[in-house]
């Protein structure tokens, strides 16, 4: 917004950044990638696998200039974002709450302890706001994440039952392993790992150390059931119990320690209910449309981790590497929308080679393509009046398919991973013929063509062990037919 000269300011309750990250993740170790070296020098496939840092023009605003660890921690975020703000002079004010959120009949009055700003439309990127507890009886005798202790040898000998199955309560259980005598880790719903899921918000690898106690029959655990009921026996806990896959079986288990490790939800408490916004997730994240506006009041928007709705466990919008493409993008929707400004496109010739060859060097190039796999796509807009094609970028793909729903002739263009159940992701069996690509596994190019919002045909290119789709018999002649078949 600031590039654009956008008039905006930005309200923020704490005196300093990047306050969540001094706190979270408690152990301090970030599950985000930081892939310093790569077989690449262009900048912009480099941030493929740069997973921290935010979009702008300084070569020297990177993150893995601030740190050489492939799992970074914590306190380079919090240096990165610190001198991203100092050196950018960006219009925040600090030390400034929004205390109340009140519509009016063309916007919105934002309430601070200091005065009432007046504004069209309010972007909402607080990030999490406070923990999620869930409606489990005796969940108050919990230790919550935010407030557990760190220090492993608190925990030496006990047996602990961390309630959740994500990636904080197997940073926790990962912390104690060593000391503790027995952990559980318990929820509902089965353990969803990441190199199943492609997701990176699921279940990480570095964590496979609790699994193997598991299997090891170490005493370790980690359960499918419902916790029914927590209650304190002296200075002990029994914990009820009803197994998920266990034809209802219930059981009682004592516990020296019990940690809550549910995640977190959106605080809602500054909205007037008049603009309180539609929240979903067991009411942690806000719904959205299609270009990030809240469900039921116009002219809400949200930004950052908690506006992951529309892509929710796929793309990776609730990571700084997936957000931050989507924030670019809102911030041309917005400039069209109450500035004015046209959102860009480039127009090129309705040309089967061309449009093969523009196709191919987006996607072998693009890093918002990559980390917002299924999500952020190029459209190609097929004009009939003129014979050519209008190309926008890195448009959410539910967003293309409503804003182009009067459109006869579009083409979405996006990365996909294949989403068949492989009974084993290390070892599947892969079919490298280019008339069997929509049965590959890996990430891999997808161009669609749609008439209004029907979806009329469906090209997919094959895999590749180094994501580059160039090869002659594999990529260009399949899409190259695609499109002679398909452009009038």
């Amino acid at each position: 917004m600031k590039q654009a000269g956008a008039d905006y300011v930005t309200l923020e309750r704490e005196d300093v950044p990047a306050t969540f990250f001094r706190a979270y993740p408690r152990h301090r170790r970030l599950i985000s990638l930081n892939k310093v070296h790569t077989v690449s020098t262009d900048p912009e496939i480099r941030l493929r696998w740069d997973w921290n840092s935010l979009l702008n023009d300084s070569p020297d605003l990177l993150f893995p200039n601030y740190s050489g660890d492939y799992l970074p921690q914590a306190d380079d975020i919090v240096r990165y974002l610190s001198d991203f703000q100092r050196l950018h002079g960006l219009a925040v004010r600090y030390g400034t709450a929004a205390e109340r959120i009140e519509r009016t009949g063309d916007g919105f009055l934002v309430h601070t302890p200091e005065t009432t700003l007046s504004c069209r439309c309010v972007i909402v990127a607080t990030g999490w706001g406070e923990p999620y507890v869930p409606p489990i009886r005796g969940i108050e005798h919990a230790v919550g994440y935010e407030e557990m202790r760190v220090d492993p040898e608190a925990f030496a000998g006990q047996r602990v039952l961390v309630v959740g199955k994500g990636n904080s309560a197997f940073e926790t259980a990962s912390a104690i392993l060593g000391h503790a005598a027995m952990v559980h880790l318990a929820s509902r719903r089965p353990l969803r790992l990441a190199w199943n899921t492609k997701h990176p918000g699921d279940v990480r690898g570095q964590y496979g150390a609790i699994l193997d106690s598991y299997q090891f029959k170490t005493l370790h655990s980690v359960l499918d059931c419902t916790i029914d009921e927590i209650f304190p026996i002296g200075d002990r806990f029994e914990v009820r119990i009803t197994y998920t896959h266990a034809d209802g079986e219930q059981a009682v288990l004592e516990y020296d320690s019990v940690i809550r490790c549910t995640g977190f939800r959106m605080d809602t408490t500054p909205f007037d209910p008049a603009c309180r916004p539609e929240l979903e997730r067991d009411d942690r994240i806000p719904s959205l449309r299609p270009d990030w506006q809240s469900a039921n009041v116009d002219d809400l928007y949200f930004a950052g981790t908690i506006a992951q709705a529309r892509d929710f466990r796929r793309a990776s919008s609730a990571f700084i590497d997936g957000f931050r493409y989507n924030l670019r993008t809102l911030t041309a929707l917005l400039r069209e929308r109450y500035d004015g400004v046209p959102l860009t496109c480039d127009t090129v010739p309705a040309d089967p080679q061309k449009l093969t060859s523009l196709v191919l060097d987006r996607v072998n190039w693009s890093s918002a393509l990559w980390t917002q796999f299924e999500y952020l796509c190029d459209v190609l807009v097929f004009d009939e009046a003129t014979g050519q094609v209008r190309h926008y970028t890195d448009l959410p793909e539910d967003y293309a398919v409503s804003r182009f729903r009067d459109a006869p002739h579009y083409y979405t263009v996006t990365l996909r991973w294949g989403r068949d159940d492989y009974g084993d992701v290390f070892a599947i069996e892969r079919h490298p013929q280019p008339d069997r690509a929509r049965e590959s596994a890996f990430i891999h190019p997808v161009v669609r063509r749609h008439r209004g919002t029907e979806l009329v045909a469906e090209r997919h290119l094959l895999e590749d062990l180094l994501a580059e789709w160039r090869r002659p018999d594999r990529h260009v002649e399949p899409l190259l037919a695609f499109f002679e078949e398909n452009l009038p």
